[in-house]
């Protein structure tokens, strides 16, 4: 395969030299495409050396051959690693200033990002709305590792390591569903947080801003699955920057999205049931918005929901795989594992992801900690214990429900 790595003006340029080396050694043709501002982290014969082939950073190289045109039409797959914030920023807006981006807006191969820069950077408005509108272009975007950064800090923004970037970009350049772990396979992912009505302006909710659930179908669809995403109360911007292979079917209500899983249940392979799901609802959902009475309270009445993903597990056609998820908290009596450990043996799931979110930890937040829980006979086990940027981990959660799936019947 042609290769492009784009390399722009990091810290973490140093790591391209590495990318270079494994690409090479899975037998592909690598033209490295520095901006100016890498070659002062890392030289150009370095990159000449490693890939073999010569290095331009400038559009006015060797212009008879037109390689501002040509080095994109000819690539079958770019990757640029590291992408700073600021190459992030001119790919959005569409700039060609030099021969790197000029290149990304010529291609019409997949294009990989692998961004790297400090934690405030990554998190800054700006940055994330360009993340958001270049993944609902289709530019695939792994996400940075978190880890020490230069300096004394650290956090999300740390480039990925070479062999993670290479399995990644290699992927993308697959074509969809052709192959991969879940290729062939069918999967059905729940996300975000129910909301029960009180009445037209209040409602009982939570906390969970759906972004695990997203990761999750965006990681199944990475591994070839065709993903259905049933996404309770998910900000649209989430939603937006999804690519469009993945089918979305928002829902508010708990029968909402119960009503939503029960329909997608009979086609499914695989049903990821990440949403946090309201246990109880007001028995009364008023047709005005309730007015204060002096300096009286409320009562409400709660009625119980149902359990969606134990009518699930009940209803489930053979060989289909059910994957939870529990958000716990631990207290006085039992830690988190405890409770977790007993919903995994009440739900009846194939496996369960637990997070323990004591201290306002993972709802919102862009990384979390998890482990995974499977039955082993009678008794309950670790299978997996994972940490890091939420797609970090959708990844590995993807990884170990593929590996616990039966192999696909093929057609004769």
């Amino acid at each position: 395969m042609r290769v492009v790595l784009g390399v722009a003006g990091g810290i973490a340029a140093y790591k391209a030299a590495h990318v270079i080396r494994r690409l090479r050694e899975a037998g592909h043709t690598v033209t490295v495409v520095p901006t100016p501002n890498a070659l002062k982290f890392v030289g150009a014969p370095t990159f000449e050396a490693l890939s073999g082939q010569p290095v331009s950073t400038d559009v006015f190289d060797e212009v008879d051959k037109v390689n501002h045109v040509r080095i994109g039409q000819e690539a079958e797959l770019v990757i640029v690693a590291p992408a700073t914030a600021n190459t992030l920023a001119k790919i959005t807006a569409g700039l060609a200033d030099d021969l790197l981006t000029a290149t990304v807006l010529t291609t019409t191969a997949p294009v990989v990002l692998a961004p790297a820069m400090h934690t405030e950077m990554w998190h800054n408005p700006a940055t994330v709305a360009n993340i958001a509108t270049l993944r609902s272009r289709g530019i695939h975007i792994l996400e940075p590792a978190v880890g020490r950064l230069t300096g004394p800090d650290s956090g999300p923004g740390r480039l990925p390591e070479p062999e993670d970037i290479v399995a990644f970009a290699l992927s993308a350049a697959e074509p969809a569903g052709a192959s991969g772990a879940l290729a062939g396979r069918r999967v059905v992912v729940s996300a975000g947080g129910t909301r029960e009505a009180l009445d037209p302006v209040r409602f009982l909710g939570n906390r969970s801003s759906g972004k695990q659930g997203i990761a999750l179908a965006q990681a199944a669809a990475q591994a070839g699955a065709e993903v259905e995403l049933v996404a309770a109360n998910v900000d649209s911007g989430l939603l937006a920057a999804l690519p469009s292979s993945i089918a979305v079917t928002p829902v508010e209500s708990t029968l909402d999205l119960q009503s939503a899983m029960q329909a997608a249940q009979p086609n499914a392979d695989v049903i990821v049931m990440a949403a946090a799901v309201a246990d109880y609802r007001p028995a009364e959902v008023h047709g005005a918005k309730l007015k204060k009475a002096g300096d009286e309270g409320m009562s409400l009445e709660l009625v119980q929901n149902p359990d969606i993903l134990a009518g699930l597990v009940a209803d489930r056609i053979p060989g289909q795989f059910i994957v939870g998820f529990a958000a716990e908290t631990g207290d006085a009596d039992h830690p988190a594992h405890d409770y977790a450990v007993a919903k995994f043996r009440r739900k009846g799931a194939d496996l369960l992801v637990f997070n323990d979110v004591s201290g306002n930890r993972a709802f919102g937040h862009d990384v979390t900690e998890v482990i995974v829980l499977a039955a082993d006979g009678t008794e309950v086990v670790e299978v997996g214990e994972f940490s890091g940027s939420k797609d970090d981990v959708a990844q590995k959660v993807v990884s170990v429900i593929a590996d616990r799936l039966p192999p696909v019947e093929s057609t004769p």
